[in-house]
């Protein structure tokens, strides 16, 4: 049995805006999908962007010409909407030194959106050892949790994660309350909506955001 891609899981509003076919040449440069898969819309507007990036701004030539995506989305995150670039893992370094310039410039091309870069990863069930007989354990950084984690990282980087807690209520469900670093407060504080139904949308799992307050002594 193969492993899951996160990606995968998810389910996306489709907008059908028309692209040329030039454009959908030059985009083909900046996706790199799984064999057999067909970019959709969304991922070639936002390979197009980054073409265009690359192509007509010499500050971004550099950064962008060895770099690609390998999917788009567009979610519903109440009143707004949120694209959520995945890029290969490998790669992601190489993202994290130009993302928020990035973000920024993306989200001015879809204006009105949050963009957010999470890398792809692929998460491997418990029988991973015995169906593909390979030998030893499952990495961890494959597993369900550790992959769940992985993307709370990416999805509010470069902001630190301070703190997690579970919180249990009375009917059994569970939420995973994060506490980001409040020096970032005023830079984040508009996407922790769009970060808590990007997560839900990926994991299926409850989360609620907020910032750590260091309580001082009495």
């Amino acid at each position: 049995m193969g492993g899951v891609s996160v990606c995968l899981h998810l389910s996306f509003n489709a907008h059908n805006l028309p692209l040329s076919s030039n454009c959908i040449v030059m985009a083909t440069k900046k996706i790199v999908k799984p064999r057999g898969q067909e970019p959709d819309e969304w991922d070639t507007k936002v390979a197009s962007e980054l073409m265009n990036l690359e192509n007509n701004n010499p500050e971004w030539k550099a950064d962008l010409k060895d770099l690609y995506i390998t999917a788009a989305k567009e979610v519903d995150v109440g009143k707004t909407q949120a694209i959520v670039v995945f890029v290969p893992y490998r790669l992601l370094k190489a993202y994290h030194k130009i993302q928020q310039r990035l973000v920024r410039e993306l989200e001015k091309k879809f204006s009105g959106s949050h963009v957010v870069v999470i890398a792809q990863r692929t998460i491997l069930g418990k029988s991973y050892g015995r169906s593909t007989k390979t030998k030893g354990p499952r990495p961890r950084s494959r597993t369900l949790t550790a992959v769940q984690d992985a993307i709370l990282e990416d999805l509010v980087y470069p902001t630190e994660i301070v703190g997690k807690r579970t919180r249990c209520k009375v009917d059994g469900t569970k939420t995973l309350k994060v506490f980001l670093d409040n020096k970032d407060q005023m830079n984040v504080d508009y996407k922790l909506d769009t970060f808590k139904e990007v997560y839900k949308k990926l994991t299926n799992k409850e989360v609620e955001f907020t910032f750590f307050v260091k309580q001082t002594e009495a």
